[in-house]
């Protein structure tokens, strides 16, 4: 906090942010076009006037375009905002006020005792008829988060970021709250940090290498004004992508409400995971933040700069909107780049987080007028940046006005989400016709979308269902959405989700319709962790966990949305698989190869590393290939390309309905044929331990059941 006895030094232009030195705090901020800054000062949270505001001279607090001073006696957990004011001209783009105050970009913490009010922080009058063409003359402190000094040591006990190669990585996605929320967590701190921590057990036995989080940086979860229309319960952004504050862990998921404690149990977080074994990776928001459009509040970086910050129309009164979010951050500004390569520094030096998935990433490679560039600066240094050379680097790679580079994606190393593994997966189980060339494609590493520029299989990020979708349980459930709860008429959400419900919508207590999606949850999940490629599982995915067909559930936080650990044994089964799955994928260097298959023989037996079959022993003939597919992975060339030798494997999928004989070609020499997986077989003969897999009768034959995989392994 801070002392009686303060002094003012002018400090120095670098670092950006509030910077905690033995006897005081450096303030640094960025603003061109502003005429004056100062530093206002808070004792508590929900102040609604400062206890001192200090202003910069703009002779000796002012370097370029940079704003800073040093202040004496300003300790950790001092509550502090900017006042910046300038032109208010919106056709200029400018929209400076200084009867607001605003968040520090390079805040490490804000508070959040208390619901935040941000939409009572508006540059203009919303009752003048011009709108935001209008002053506003006041703001509201009481509803905004003040931003915290934050002292940065911590005992990390040695730990470090554990950075493992994408191809020895099985990714799990979740949600930070939404992990132990739900009353049947059983953890002492629901919905936190600690909570994780307390998760770590279950995660290790599931065998996962990284968990990678949903939104962490802060976020106004009160921005949703709607309700629930079929319970009027009120609706928030659960889901966190809508960043305010890049820096910032977000405050509510601390399980002490301590100013500036949630940067710790962050840490405890990372450092306990990173003990188990797991990675952490964060889903980061850099392409837009939580301002909105011209008529959205001005809480940080539309006060301090908007021109500079924001991508601008050509009338600059409003926002280019890439994102569908009503604005678009200039990433590829000098000043945007250096803020995001400080904030990746941040969270790989400080926090020591492994990796980054970058929510509609297509955005970063956007000029200042909204063109996709060739070579975008910031995607090509975040690539070659050295700090973060072992970092994982995942770009979602769209966005939201119609720019889809998955495969394209410029920058060198980049690795991104494969929606085409996800489609064509899908369709391929479901059952639909003529699928299996693509879901050839798709399950040997998509070399269609990564071979072409030099990137490797594992470039693919495989997924068949992300947060943004159906559920695996609901994707054999439902045939269409049930989104009515988010209270926009069943019109939000993907229409196209290549769902099927077997036979009933919904839930169901029909054994055969019951025993049928279990199949095919199975089906997936095999097919995911054997496919080359990195394989990223839904969070929830290995227990049954059902949002009841919403197949866009950003804005429930509650029970529809939290993991129900109830699932957990009554899906026990699946639990198992799963984790006997994870197993087998990372004991098997087949299947985690570095390279793509050729086809070609290899230098020592003659035989290629991937032939195809269809189910009667005849060599594929892919113009007329529909529902069954075989084929067989030659293991020694693991010993080339995944650094040991490996067991033979012949994978047999059939995605009809009907039970179909498959013959099966002989083994290697002196070896015979173990079954490995059958997805048809109950618990706990659908997946057996290594070295016990049982060896079949017929070397010869094969049932394999409607909708299921069988995995041989030869020994």
């Amino acid at each position: 906090m801070i002392a009686d006895d303060f002094q003012v030094a002018p400090g120095k232009p670098k670092p950006l942010g509030a910077t905690l030195t033995t006897h005081g705090t450096q303030f640094v901020v960025f603003s061109r076009h502003a005429t004056a800054v100062s530093l206002v000062l808070f004792e508590s949270d929900d102040d609604d006037t400062p206890s001192h505001e200090i202003h910069f001279d703009p002779d000796l607090n002012r370097t370029g375009d940079v704003w800073h001073l040093y202040v004496r006696g300003i300790r950790a957990g001092q509550l502090y905002l900017y006042r910046v004011d300038g032109p208010y001209e919106p056709h200029r783009g400018l929209r400076f006020n200084r009867n607001l105050c605003l968040i520090d970009p390079y805040a490490k913490a804000l508070t959040g005792g208390h619901p935040w009010e941000l939409g009572r922080n508006l540059g203009y009058d919303p009752n003048a008829p011009e709108l935001d063409l209008s002053f506003a003359t006041s703001g509201f402190l009481a509803g905004m988060p003040k931003c915290i000094v934050v002292n940065d040591k911590f005992d990390w006990q040695g730990d470090r970021p554990l950075n493992y190669p994408l191809r020895f990585s099985v990714i799990y996605e979740a949600h930070v709250k939404g992990l132990t929320a739900h009353p049947s967590s059983g953890v002492e701190h629901p919905g936190t940090y600690r909570g994780v921590t307390e998760l770590i057990p279950y995660l290790k036995q599931l065998g996962i290498t990284s968990l990678e989080l949903l939104p962490v940086q802060e976020f106004d979860e009160n921005e949703v004004t709607r309700r629930n229309p079929e319970t009027d319960e009120r609706l928030v952004n659960y889901w966190g992508y809508n960043t305010l504050a890049f820096f910032a862990p977000k405050a509510s998921y601390a399980a002490t409400r301590v100013p500036g404690q949630q940067v710790t149990e962050f840490k405890e977080m990372v450092r306990e995971l990173h003990k188990a074994g797991i990675e952490v990776l964060l889903d980061v928001v850099f392409n837009h933040s939580g301002e909105g459009n011209e008529f959205g509040p001005t809480v940080s970086f539309r006060g301090l700069d908007n021109p500079v910050y924001y991508m601008l129309e050509d009338n600059p009164r409003y926002y280019r909107n890439y994102s569908g979010c009503g604005n678009t951050m200039n990433c590829n500004n000098p000043v945007m780049r250096t803020l995001i390569l400080d904030c990746l520094h941040y969270w790989v030096i400080e926090m020591h987080v492994d990796g980054f998935r970058f929510d509609l990433g297509s955005i970063l490679g956007r000029d200042q007028r909204g063109n996709l560039m060739e070579n975008p600066p910031i995607l090509e240094r975040i690539a070659e940046d050295p700090v973060l050379r072992n970092t994982k680097i995942i770009a979602e790679a769209w966005d939201a006005a119609g720019a889809y580079q998955v495969g394209w994606f410029p920058g060198g190393r980049w690795a991104e989400w494969n929606d085409r593994f996800r489609d064509d997966v899908r369709r391929y189980w479901r059952g639909d016709r003529e699928m299996v060339a693509r879901f050839a494609t798709r399950i040997t590493g998509s070399s269609d979308l990564y071979l072409r520029d030099g990137r490797k299989p594992f470039h693919s990020i495989n997924f068949v269902t992300s947060h943004d979708g159906f559920t695996l349980a609901d994707l054999v459930s439902y045939t269409k959405k049930r989104n009515k709860a988010n209270g926009e008429n069943n019109t939000d959400g993907h229409n196209t989700n290549y769902s099927f419900n077997h036979g009933v919508e919904g839930a169901t207590s029909e054994p055969t319709i019951i025993a049928v999606r279990r199949r095919q949850i199975k089906n997936m999940l095999a097919t995911l962790l054997l496919s080359l490629g990195t394989p990223m599982l839904l969070g929830g995915d290995e227990f049954g966990r059902t949002q009841n067909g919403n197949n866009n559930a950003y804005c429930q936080d509650n029970e529809l949305s939290w993991f129900d650990h109830a699932l957990r044994e009554k899906n026990a089964d699946i639990v198992r698989f799963v984790s006997h799955l994870v197993r087998f994928r990372l004991s098997h260097p087949a299947f985690l190869r570095p390279e793509f298959y050729t086809g070609e023989d290899n230098n020592y037996n003659a035989i290629p590393d991937i032939t195809w079959w269809n189910a009667g022993g005849e060599p594929l003939d892919w113009t007329h290939a529909d529902k069954c597919v075989a084929f067989m992975v030659d293991g020694t060339r693991a010993e080339i390309q995944a650094d040991r030798d490996d067991n033979d494997f012949f994978i047999m999928m059939n995605s009809a309905a009907e039970n179909v004989r498959f013959a099966v070609v002989a083994p290697p020499e002196k070896k015979n044929w173990y079954i490995a997986l059958d997805t048809a077989m109950a618990s706990p003969n659908d997946i057996h331990p290594r070295g016990a897999e049982p060896r079949p009768t017929d070397q010869t034959r094969h049932d394999v059941h409607g909708r299921s995989v069988v995995v041989l392994l030869a020994r």
